[in-house]
Protein backbone atom coordinates (compact mmCIF):
# COMPACT_ATOMS: atom_id res chain seq x y z
CA UNK A 1 0.00 0.00 0.00
CA UNK A 2 2.89 2.35 0.70
CA UNK A 3 4.41 1.75 -2.55
CA UNK A 4 0.92 2.48 -4.20
CA UNK A 5 0.55 5.87 -2.38
CA UNK A 6 4.13 6.91 -3.39
CA UNK A 7 3.48 6.05 -7.08
CA UNK A 8 0.44 7.84 -7.11
CA UNK A 9 2.19 10.85 -5.72
CA UNK A 10 4.63 11.21 -7.79
CA UNK A 11 2.64 10.83 -10.84
CA UNK A 12 0.70 13.53 -8.57
CA UNK A 13 3.25 15.82 -8.00
CA UNK A 14 4.59 15.89 -11.76
CA UNK A 15 1.07 16.36 -13.52
CA UNK A 16 0.45 19.96 -14.97
CA UNK A 17 -2.09 20.91 -12.08
CA UNK A 18 0.20 20.59 -9.87
CA UNK A 19 3.11 22.05 -11.28
CA UNK A 20 1.36 25.05 -12.27
CA UNK A 21 0.13 26.15 -8.81
CA UNK A 22 4.04 25.28 -7.66
CA UNK A 23 5.36 27.95 -9.96
CA UNK A 24 2.77 30.31 -9.04
CA UNK A 25 3.86 29.61 -5.09
CA UNK A 26 7.79 30.63 -6.35
CA UNK A 27 6.98 33.39 -8.58
CA UNK A 28 5.39 35.17 -5.32
CA UNK A 29 8.28 33.77 -3.27
CA UNK A 30 11.07 35.74 -5.37
CA UNK A 31 8.56 38.93 -6.22
CA UNK A 32 7.97 37.91 -9.69
CA UNK A 33 5.59 40.21 -11.18
CA UNK A 34 3.09 37.46 -12.65
CA UNK A 35 -0.07 37.85 -12.11
CA UNK A 36 -3.45 36.73 -13.45
CA UNK A 37 -5.98 39.94 -13.61
CA UNK A 38 -8.48 40.18 -10.57
CA UNK A 39 -11.68 39.82 -13.41
CA UNK A 40 -9.76 36.86 -15.13
CA UNK A 41 -9.30 34.95 -11.73
CA UNK A 42 -12.98 35.20 -10.81
CA UNK A 43 -13.78 34.11 -14.86
CA UNK A 44 -11.36 31.03 -14.54
CA UNK A 45 -13.41 30.32 -10.65
CA UNK A 46 -16.98 30.98 -12.24
CA UNK A 47 -15.91 28.82 -15.15
CA UNK A 48 -14.85 25.76 -12.52
CA UNK A 49 -17.92 25.96 -11.09
CA UNK A 50 -20.26 25.76 -13.49
CA UNK A 51 -18.45 23.19 -14.90
CA UNK A 52 -18.22 21.04 -12.19
CA UNK A 53 -21.90 21.76 -11.19
CA UNK A 54 -23.10 20.93 -14.35
CA UNK A 55 -21.68 17.57 -14.94
CA UNK A 56 -22.65 16.73 -11.31
CA UNK A 57 -26.29 17.00 -12.38
CA UNK A 58 -26.28 15.32 -15.67
CA UNK A 59 -24.20 12.56 -13.72
CA UNK A 60 -27.67 12.32 -11.25
CA UNK A 61 -29.83 12.87 -14.11
CA UNK A 62 -28.01 9.47 -15.65
CA UNK A 63 -28.37 7.52 -12.74
CA UNK A 64 -31.37 8.64 -10.49
CA UNK A 65 -32.13 9.83 -7.07
CA UNK A 66 -31.74 6.73 -4.48
CA UNK A 67 -31.38 6.41 -0.91
CA UNK A 68 -27.81 6.09 -1.23
CA UNK A 69 -27.85 9.70 -2.16
CA UNK A 70 -29.52 10.92 0.82
CA UNK A 71 -27.56 9.22 3.39
CA UNK A 72 -24.36 10.31 1.79
CA UNK A 73 -25.65 13.54 2.61
CA UNK A 74 -26.51 13.13 6.00
CA UNK A 75 -23.15 11.85 6.10
CA UNK A 76 -21.41 15.21 4.77
CA UNK A 77 -23.59 17.34 6.81
CA UNK A 78 -22.51 15.43 10.18
CA UNK A 79 -19.15 15.84 9.58
CA UNK A 80 -19.27 19.06 8.86
CA UNK A 81 -20.70 19.50 11.97
CA UNK A 82 -18.18 17.58 14.30
CA UNK A 83 -15.02 18.01 12.38
CA UNK A 84 -14.90 21.99 13.39
CA UNK A 85 -15.36 20.80 17.35
CA UNK A 86 -12.68 18.25 17.15
CA UNK A 87 -10.22 21.16 15.43
CA UNK A 88 -11.52 23.80 17.78
CA UNK A 89 -10.81 21.06 20.71
CA UNK A 90 -7.31 20.61 19.31
CA UNK A 91 -6.49 23.98 18.42
CA UNK A 92 -7.07 25.16 22.20
CA UNK A 93 -4.95 21.61 23.19
CA UNK A 94 -2.19 22.18 21.50
CA UNK A 95 -1.61 25.78 20.41
CA UNK A 96 -1.78 29.21 21.85
CA UNK A 97 -5.13 30.54 19.63
CA UNK A 98 -7.92 32.15 21.29
CA UNK A 99 -11.62 31.07 21.08
CA UNK A 100 -12.59 33.68 18.20
CA UNK A 101 -9.40 32.41 16.02
CA UNK A 102 -9.56 29.08 17.01
CA UNK A 103 -13.70 29.14 15.94
CA UNK A 104 -12.68 30.88 12.46
CA UNK A 105 -9.87 28.01 11.71
CA UNK A 106 -11.87 25.50 12.96
CA UNK A 107 -14.77 26.78 10.50
CA UNK A 108 -12.60 26.31 7.44
CA UNK A 109 -11.72 23.05 7.80
CA UNK A 110 -14.59 21.54 8.75
CA UNK A 111 -16.10 23.58 5.14
CA UNK A 112 -14.84 22.46 2.10
CA UNK A 113 -12.66 23.15 -1.14
CA UNK A 114 -14.61 23.13 -4.37
CA UNK A 115 -10.66 23.31 -6.25
CA UNK A 116 -9.25 20.33 -4.29
CA UNK A 117 -12.20 18.87 -4.75
CA UNK A 118 -11.88 19.88 -8.56
CA UNK A 119 -8.27 18.75 -8.94
CA UNK A 120 -9.47 15.17 -7.14
CA UNK A 121 -12.23 14.58 -9.38
CA UNK A 122 -9.40 14.84 -12.38
CA UNK A 123 -6.98 12.54 -10.55
CA UNK A 124 -9.87 10.00 -9.82
CA UNK A 125 -11.03 10.32 -13.45
CA UNK A 126 -6.86 9.68 -14.43
CA UNK A 127 -6.66 6.91 -12.67
CA UNK A 128 -9.79 5.32 -14.93
CA UNK A 129 -12.07 5.31 -11.81
CA UNK A 130 -15.87 6.20 -11.60
CA UNK A 131 -17.75 7.77 -9.17
CA UNK A 132 -21.02 8.87 -7.88
CA UNK A 133 -21.90 12.38 -9.53
CA UNK A 134 -24.20 13.33 -6.59
CA UNK A 135 -21.50 13.95 -4.65
CA UNK A 136 -21.37 17.23 -6.03
CA UNK A 137 -24.48 17.87 -3.97
CA UNK A 138 -22.42 16.29 -0.92
CA UNK A 139 -20.41 19.12 -0.93
CA UNK A 140 -22.62 22.03 -1.68
CA UNK A 141 -24.31 21.07 1.33
CA UNK A 142 -20.54 21.11 3.45
CA UNK A 143 -20.19 24.82 2.82
CA UNK A 144 -22.38 26.25 6.21
CA UNK A 145 -22.39 23.54 8.98
CA UNK A 146 -19.41 24.23 10.17
CA UNK A 147 -19.38 27.92 9.65
CA UNK A 148 -22.48 27.12 11.82
CA UNK A 149 -20.77 24.83 14.34
CA UNK A 150 -17.52 27.10 14.65
CA UNK A 151 -19.75 30.02 15.55
CA UNK A 152 -21.84 28.11 18.22
CA UNK A 153 -18.35 27.13 19.31
CA UNK A 154 -17.07 30.62 18.99
CA UNK A 155 -20.16 32.23 21.52
CA UNK A 156 -19.80 29.86 24.27
CA UNK A 157 -16.26 30.24 24.76
CA UNK A 158 -16.27 34.20 24.07
CA UNK A 159 -20.02 35.29 24.19
CA UNK A 160 -18.91 39.06 24.50
CA UNK A 161 -16.39 39.11 21.75
CA UNK A 162 -18.34 36.80 19.48
CA UNK A 163 -21.57 38.11 19.80
CA UNK A 164 -20.66 41.98 19.98
CA UNK A 165 -19.51 42.90 16.57
CA UNK A 166 -20.88 39.83 14.86
CA UNK A 167 -23.55 39.76 12.05
CA UNK A 168 -26.54 37.72 12.96
CA UNK A 169 -26.72 34.41 12.78
CA UNK A 170 -29.83 34.83 9.85
CA UNK A 171 -27.71 37.62 7.84
CA UNK A 172 -25.04 35.58 8.42
CA UNK A 173 -27.03 32.21 6.79
CA UNK A 174 -28.33 34.41 3.97
CA UNK A 175 -24.73 35.63 3.10
CA UNK A 176 -23.62 32.18 2.97
CA UNK A 177 -26.80 31.36 1.23
CA UNK A 178 -26.13 34.05 -1.67
CA UNK A 179 -22.22 33.53 -2.16
CA UNK A 180 -21.68 33.75 -5.92
CA UNK A 181 -19.68 30.36 -5.85
CA UNK A 182 -22.61 28.56 -3.90
CA UNK A 183 -25.49 30.25 -6.33
CA UNK A 184 -23.33 29.24 -8.99
CA UNK A 185 -22.56 25.29 -8.25
CA UNK A 186 -25.81 24.64 -6.80
CA UNK A 187 -27.56 26.38 -9.94
CA UNK A 188 -25.55 24.43 -12.64
CA UNK A 189 -26.34 21.25 -10.72
CA UNK A 190 -30.10 22.16 -11.31
CA UNK A 191 -29.34 22.61 -14.58
CA UNK A 192 -27.68 19.41 -15.55
CA UNK A 193 -29.83 17.31 -13.62
CA UNK A 194 -33.29 19.13 -15.77
CA UNK A 195 -31.09 18.56 -19.02
CA UNK A 196 -29.11 15.59 -18.27
CA UNK A 197 -27.09 13.90 -21.31
CA UNK A 198 -29.36 16.46 -23.51
CA UNK A 199 -27.34 18.88 -22.08
CA UNK A 200 -23.95 18.08 -21.82
CA UNK A 201 -24.04 16.93 -25.87
CA UNK A 202 -25.30 20.72 -26.03
CA UNK A 203 -22.20 22.42 -24.34
CA UNK A 204 -19.47 19.47 -23.55
CA UNK A 205 -17.83 21.29 -26.31
CA UNK A 206 -17.42 24.50 -23.46
CA UNK A 207 -17.50 22.18 -20.10
CA UNK A 208 -14.79 19.28 -21.49
CA UNK A 209 -12.53 19.65 -23.47
CA UNK A 210 -11.08 23.11 -21.97
CA UNK A 211 -11.49 22.08 -18.69
CA UNK A 212 -7.80 20.90 -17.46
CA UNK A 213 -6.65 24.20 -19.21
CA UNK A 214 -8.41 26.27 -17.23
CA UNK A 215 -7.89 24.38 -13.61
CA UNK A 216 -3.93 25.00 -14.50
CA UNK A 217 -4.46 28.67 -15.21
CA UNK A 218 -6.56 28.64 -12.14
CA UNK A 219 -4.53 26.61 -10.07
CA UNK A 220 -1.33 28.84 -11.23
CA UNK A 221 -3.37 31.78 -9.92
CA UNK A 222 -3.95 30.47 -6.16
CA UNK A 223 -0.62 29.40 -6.37
CA UNK A 224 0.33 33.02 -6.75
CA UNK A 225 -2.08 33.84 -3.73
CA UNK A 226 -0.85 31.45 -1.33
CA UNK A 227 2.72 32.53 -1.86
CA UNK A 228 1.91 36.17 -1.22
CA UNK A 229 0.11 34.59 1.70
CA UNK A 230 3.05 32.49 2.80
CA UNK A 231 5.37 35.44 2.09
CA UNK A 232 3.50 38.00 3.91
CA UNK A 233 1.24 35.93 6.74
CA UNK A 234 3.77 33.22 7.07
CA UNK A 235 5.09 35.20 10.79
CA UNK A 236 1.78 34.44 12.27
CA UNK A 237 1.65 30.80 12.36
CA UNK A 238 3.44 28.84 14.72
CA UNK A 239 5.10 25.35 14.28
CA UNK A 240 2.25 23.58 16.26
CA UNK A 241 -0.16 25.82 13.80
CA UNK A 242 1.76 24.58 10.70
CA UNK A 243 1.89 20.88 12.03
CA UNK A 244 -2.12 21.21 12.35
CA UNK A 245 -2.71 22.73 9.19
CA UNK A 246 -1.27 19.08 8.19
CA UNK A 247 -2.13 16.20 10.50
CA UNK A 248 -5.96 17.28 11.02
CA UNK A 249 -6.69 16.97 6.97
CA UNK A 250 -5.43 13.53 8.39
CA UNK A 251 -8.14 13.32 10.84
CA UNK A 252 -11.13 14.19 8.79
CA UNK A 253 -9.48 12.28 6.42
CA UNK A 254 -9.97 8.92 8.77
CA UNK A 255 -13.70 10.11 10.07
CA UNK A 256 -14.80 10.22 6.22
CA UNK A 257 -13.24 7.15 5.16
CA UNK A 258 -15.42 5.41 8.04
CA UNK A 259 -18.34 6.85 6.76
CA UNK A 260 -17.44 6.00 3.06
CA UNK A 261 -16.97 2.35 3.91
CA UNK A 262 -20.58 2.42 5.35
CA UNK A 263 -22.00 3.95 2.85
CA UNK A 264 -20.88 1.30 0.07
CA UNK A 265 -19.36 4.24 -2.35
CA UNK A 266 -17.26 3.45 -5.10
CA UNK A 267 -13.77 3.72 -4.88
CA UNK A 268 -13.72 7.28 -6.76
CA UNK A 269 -16.86 8.05 -4.90
CA UNK A 270 -15.10 7.42 -1.41
CA UNK A 271 -11.73 9.19 -2.75
CA UNK A 272 -14.00 12.24 -3.29
CA UNK A 273 -15.54 12.06 0.12
CA UNK A 274 -12.63 11.58 2.06
CA UNK A 275 -11.13 14.43 0.14
CA UNK A 276 -14.23 16.93 0.63
CA UNK A 277 -13.82 16.32 4.41
CA UNK A 278 -9.57 16.51 4.66
CA UNK A 279 -10.07 20.00 2.54
CA UNK A 280 -10.01 23.43 3.83
CA UNK A 281 -12.04 26.53 2.31
CA UNK A 282 -10.77 29.68 1.47
CA UNK A 283 -12.94 31.11 -0.09
CA UNK A 284 -16.43 31.07 1.23
CA UNK A 285 -15.84 30.58 4.64
CA UNK A 286 -13.37 33.66 5.28
CA UNK A 287 -15.74 35.50 3.73
CA UNK A 288 -17.90 34.29 6.07
CA UNK A 289 -15.55 35.13 8.84
CA UNK A 290 -15.44 38.29 7.73
CA UNK A 291 -18.88 38.62 8.96
CA UNK A 292 -19.32 37.03 11.57
CA UNK A 293 -16.17 37.18 13.63
CA UNK A 294 -14.56 40.28 12.45
CA UNK A 295 -11.85 40.26 15.06
CA UNK A 296 -10.68 36.82 13.90
CA UNK A 297 -7.16 37.48 12.12
CA UNK A 298 -7.21 36.35 8.54
CA UNK A 299 -3.44 36.06 8.10
CA UNK A 300 -3.65 32.99 10.69
CA UNK A 301 -6.81 31.39 8.83
CA UNK A 302 -6.31 32.25 5.57
CA UNK A 303 -2.59 31.52 5.44
CA UNK A 304 -3.14 28.15 7.10
CA UNK A 305 -5.90 26.84 5.14
CA UNK A 306 -4.73 27.94 1.53
CA UNK A 307 -0.56 28.46 2.25
CA UNK A 308 -0.44 25.19 4.11
CA UNK A 309 -3.71 22.53 3.26
CA UNK A 310 -4.11 23.30 0.18
CA UNK A 311 -0.90 22.47 -1.39
CA UNK A 312 -0.37 19.39 1.05
CA UNK A 313 -3.83 18.16 -0.19
CA UNK A 314 -2.95 18.86 -3.73
CA UNK A 315 0.74 16.84 -3.55
CA UNK A 316 0.32 14.17 -1.05
CA UNK A 317 -3.18 14.67 0.32
CA UNK A 318 -5.35 13.41 -2.75
CA UNK A 319 -2.99 10.43 -3.55
CA UNK A 320 -2.93 9.33 -0.42
CA UNK A 321 -6.79 9.73 -0.21
CA UNK A 322 -7.28 7.59 -3.37
CA UNK A 323 -5.11 5.18 -2.46
CA UNK A 324 -7.31 4.65 0.93
CA UNK A 325 -10.47 4.67 -0.66
CA UNK A 326 -9.16 1.54 -2.76
CA UNK A 327 -8.26 -0.06 0.22
CA UNK A 328 -12.02 0.60 2.31
CA UNK A 329 -13.77 0.22 -1.06
CA UNK A 330 -11.88 -1.65 -3.98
Amino acid sequence: MILSILDLAVQNLVSPMVLFFALGVAAALVRSDLSVPEAAAKFLALYLMLAIGFKGGTEVAKSGLDASMGLTILAGIGLSFAIPVIGYTLLRLTTRLGAIDAAAVSAHYGSISIVTFVAATEIVKSLGLAFEGYLIAVAAVMETPAIVAALLLARRAAPKEAGGQGEGMGTLLREVGTNGSIVILVGAFLIGWATGERGMDMIAPFIVDPFRGILCLFLLDMGLVAGRGLRQGGRELSPALIAFGIYFPLISAALAAAFAAMLGLSVGGAALFITLAASASYIAVPAAMRLALPEANPAIYLTLSLGVTFPFNLALGIPLYAAVAERIAG
